[in-house]
């Protein structure tokens, strides 16, 4: 099993739709990997075109234990939410990458792969489209073959196995 680093870049977002009264929108977006989930700071003020220019981290595995890469457990979700004050935040849309188990499998053969910064459509829950985000992906793989002999990896140390 190969096992890396997927670095998502959030870089910017247009034509999001207010589901405010007011109008007024403070964008963030929460991003899914199979059981992790990460989310970008509020772009307060920014409206419907928000520019985040901010790197997530996942932990990715490949093939998935026991499911020989199975493709629709590589996909990335996008949720687009608008930050309220004093009140549950609003859905905005979403965007879903399923390009990621291609570039596992070209980072497991080549030690890295990317996907350079492009726009992916946002849709309503009705799937009516409702903006653009733009989005990179970096795959780096770290460590191939289960642990590769070299025991298992706790915050940065290596613990052995052999006591």
């Amino acid at each position: 099993m190969a096992v890396g680093i997927l670095e998502v870049h959030v870089v910017s977002a247009k034509g999001l739709k207010s589901t405010d009264f007011l109008g007024g929108i403070d964008p963030y977006v929460v991003v899914q990997y199979r059981n992790q989930e990460r989310q970008t700071s509020v772009a307060r003020g920014a409206g419907g075109s928000p520019e985040w220019n901010e790197k997530l981290t996942f932990r990715v595995e490949y093939p998935i234990n026991g499911q020989g890469g199975g493709g629709g457990e590589h996909k990335l979700l996008l949720k687009i939410m608008d930050h309220d004050t004093f009140s549950a935040d609003d859905f905005l849309g979403l965007a879903t990458i399923h390009q990621v188990k291609d570039l596992l499998e070209i980072g497991v053969e080549k030690g890295s792969s990317e996907l350079h910064p492009c726009k992916h459509s946002v849709v309503t829950a009705a799937n009516s489209y409702c903006g653009e985000i733009k989005v990179g992906l970096t795959i780096t793989i770290k460590q191939e073959g289960g642990d590769g002999g070299q025991g298992q990896q706790f915050g940065g140390w290596r613990q052995s196995r052999d006591f």
